[in-house]
């Protein structure tokens, strides 16, 4: 934890900053939240950030407890960074902030967004209420990443990573994901456009997009 750069607050909130309020922190642990990556998958995620800033963040969140240095097992036997238990307390955090967001006047939502981030919207959209006694499981695989998405009890949960017994796989953009997700382009026109394609069982993914907010009138 660093101590030369405190608030000097009592207050917990301002503690919780003296960790992970300095710039790229909360996007490093968003890009974290679905399982852990490589310093260079991180790195791909965030490409506006030097690789010597994100080697510093890394270290101050692993000084602070937010995140853990983990060894892959044979035969990868490759180092990734990770949330702890604790770190991953901040998942509702970033959840509320990304809801926050999209409601300032100034954000545009044209602007590309990456893998973690459209996952983590598929999340923050997902309406229980709709979902009543569905069960699916649908793997969604970007040009960079793979995530399995699923859905039972009236709940998600989404690990990066492939899935074994999915019942349909998308294979698209995190643009696309979010403009066919929102109703933003309708499912056919991203097929006929080639941005967005559905392999197994089509109807699993046809209920997957009415567990969202309905499209804008």
């Amino acid at each position: 934890m660093r101590s030369t750069r405190s608030y000097g607050d009592g207050c917990s909130s301002a503690h919780a900053l003296d960790l992970i309020g300095d710039r790229w922190a909360l996007l490093i642990v968003r890009d974290l939240l679905f399982g852990p990556k490589r310093f260079g998958d991180l790195h791909a995620g965030l490409p506006q950030i030097s690789p010597n800033v994100l080697s510093q963040r890394l270290r101050d969140l692993e000084g602070a407890g937010v995140v853990e240095r983990r060894k892959l097992p044979a035969p990868a036997s490759a180092m990734v960074y990770g949330l702890t238990e604790w770190g991953a307390g901040l998942e509702p955090v970033l959840m509320g902030l990304q809801r926050w967001g999209a409601g300032s006047p100034q954000f545009d939502p044209t602007v590309p967004v990456g893998c973690d981030a459209a996952m983590l919207a598929l999340k923050n959209a997902f309406r229980p209420e709709a979902a009543g006694d569905a069960r699916m499981v649908v793997e969604v695989r970007f040009p960079t990443a793979t995530f399995g998405v699923t859905v039972a009890d009236a709940a998600m949960s989404i690990a990066r990573g492939t899935v074994g017994d999915a019942d349909a796989v998308i294979e698209t953009d995190p643009t696309t994901l979010e403009e066919v997700v929102f109703g933003l382009r309708r499912l056919a026109a991203a097929e006929k456009a080639g941005r967005f394609q559905v392999h197994g069982d089509r109807s699993a993914v046809e209920r997957l997009l009415r567990l969202f907010p309905p499209p804008p009138s």
